[in-house]
């Protein structure tokens, strides 16, 4: 049993609450955006755009829409808290929802962000049949 006032979660229990983003003071205003790459899988090509944060994106000739959240330079996750453990790019996430015809699709109903990972791409995924979308890298302020 836990200590009275702590609860343990068990292997497929899940944790009431909600997941929320802090940006720690060593983080904060020093990332003005991030790089993705969109890759059209039927014509088999790769472009890079830079994108603001906390902006929308949309992908050219689609009807894909991109809103980019905050970028989180050394991802970790503490309980239901998603932070960074520094300013250093060790594990590089970005937050997004996607939209097809203004339809959310990336993340699952029920959660507020989707994330990428620039140095693990296939943890999470953006999966979809033609679309493609992954995190190069944050773009520095100034």
């Amino acid at each position: 049993m836990p200590p009275a006032g702590q609860q343990f979660a068990q292997p497929g229990m899940t944790t009431m609450g909600k997941t929320q983003v802090i940006i720690p003071e060593s983080v904060k205003g020093k990332w003005s955006g991030v790089k993705i790459i969109c890759e059209d899988k039927v014509s088999k090509t790769k472009q890079e755009y830079v994108v603001k944060l906390n902006g929308d994106f949309q992908i050219p000739n689609s009807n894909i829409k991109i809103h980019v959240g905050e970028f989180l330079p050394d991802f970790r996750m503490d309980g239901l808290n998603l932070t960074s453990g520094s300013n250093d790019p060790r594990n590089p996430a970005l937050g997004i929802r996607v939209f097809e015809n203004n339809k959310q699709i990336f993340p699952a109903p029920g959660k507020q962000w989707g994330w990428l990972f620039s140095k693990v791409p296939s943890i999470h995924p953006f999966e979809h049949p033609k679309y493609g979308i992954t995190l190069k890298e944050g773009v520095k302020k100034g």
